[in-house]
């Protein structure tokens, strides 16, 4: 007899960038899709010298549970950091240590979407916290975006439309996938539209500390006077993503909700990794890793820009962001990049089409590129194939 699976498990795709890295295991493919930091800056020797350390002082407790909200020196130092660099206003009781900021975003839509409710988003915008929305039976809403960020009179319009809304989503520091941020303006405005009409905002901010120039902007919950912004973090892009650290930051009241959500979901996060990531900062100087993290980064996006000037046709623009992980590339409108990618795949370079980015549009002449993860050489020689592959499609 076939099991009955609950209807959210026939809503949810695979995601394609899961299925594409299954792929690019193999030692001989160039891979632009994940959004995968370099590895060779884990600091392994002194994640080495952290774990004896840590398990000589305070072994025990680092083995044993831990409490929902998480470790609080963590907290404390997270609350600070977010302070100094982003103008809000945290103390730890403002913090909730997730399982990744992935976490942070289920636990979201755990506590703030019924079935129906109705998600703003960016166009296009993060494809895994769409999957993790969709679990909720939520209905999304896509909302014009420019080089500025979301247009927030589309938004309003669309407040106006759509009163079932439960939750606007927006990643403010270059974005996934665009690599675009918000200018000063639209962040403080987005703080006003949400309290005027009551809406909760997801400031989900994985990229931030990853700002290559330009000066860093105050957060969306910098502008929040209501309480209605709830902010999200990770240690996966400026630490190492295997420890799956992340967390929320908000108003006590809200965070009461998560801390319970989470209860049910996994009771804490890794007592150990937390306790790790925590003996690390106190002996290290994380801003020196981070700018070494900026330097190769920002080295490896110039080399892409550069080659995407070289080899790709004229008539495909791309975005410069000016930090994070990716560039956006976007085709002719009359072009579909399903059987460029399959062409790509076949010459051993992988990429994700734009498509799965879209909840509801699904435009199918856009794709990703990201730049953390492959040397400047093996950059060189993916672009060069695949802007081979271009030209055949567009002089076609």
């Amino acid at each position: 007899m076939a099991l009955k699976f609950a209807k959210r498990v026939a809503d949810i795709k695979s995601s394609e960038v899961r299925e594409l890295l299954k792929l690019t295991e193999q030692p001989d493919f160039i891979s632009f899709a994940g959004g995968l930091p370099a590895p060779e800056l884990f600091p392994v020797a002194e994640i080495k010298r952290v774990n004896e350390l840590l398990l000589e002082t305070e072994g025990q407790a680092a083995l044993q549970y831990s409490t929902t909200e998480g470790f609080e020196p963590l907290r404390e130092w997270i609350a600070n950091r977010m302070n100094q660099r982003l103008q809000t206003n945290f103390t730890k009781d403002n913090i909730l240590i997730t399982s990744g900021s992935q976490q942070a975003i289920d636990l979201t839509g755990k506590i703030f979407l019924d079935e129906g409710d109705v998600v703003f988003c960016e166009s296009p915008t993060y494809l895994a916290a769409l999957n993790a929305f969709r679990a909720y039976g939520c209905e999304f809403v896509e909302v014009a975006t420019d080089e500025q960020g979301m247009v927030l009179e589309d938004l309003e319009a669309k407040i106006k439309q759509y009163p079932q809304a439960k939750l606007i989503y927006v990643i403010p520091e270059f974005q996934n996938p665009t690599g675009l941020s918000w200018g000063l303006e639209r962040r403080q405005q987005l703080a006003k539209l949400s309290a005027e009409y009551q809406l909760p905002v997801l400031e989900d901010n994985p990229y931030g500390e990853l700002r290559f120039e330009g000066e860093t902007l105050p957060s969306i919950k910098h502008f929040d006077k209501v309480g209605n912004v709830i902010c999200t973090g990770t240690f996966s892009k400026i630490f190492c993503p295997g420890y799956r650290i992340g967390w929320l930051a908000g108003e006590e009241g809200i965070l009461q909700h998560y801390t319970i959500m989470k209860q049910g979901t996994d009771l804490h996060s890794n007592t150990k990794a937390q306790r790790e990531i925590a003996t690390y900062l106190a002996q290290y100087d994380i801003d020196e890793h981070i700018t070494k993290i900026r330097e190769l980064y920002r080295h490896r996006r110039d080399t892409m820009l550069q080659k995407l000037d070289d080899v790709f046709p004229k008539e495909v623009q791309f975005t410069r962001p000016e930090g994070g992980l990716f560039v956006w590339v976007t085709l002719p409108e009359h072009v579909d990049v399903t059987p460029i990618l399959q062409d790509c795949l076949a010459e051993k370079v992988a990429f994700v089409s734009g498509e799965t980015f879209y909840p509801t549009s699904q435009k199918r002449n856009t794709f990703r590129l990201n730049f953390s993860n492959m040397p400047e050489d093996k950059i060189d020689i993916g672009l060069e194939k695949m802007g081979r592959v271009l030209r055949k499609y567009l002089e076609n």
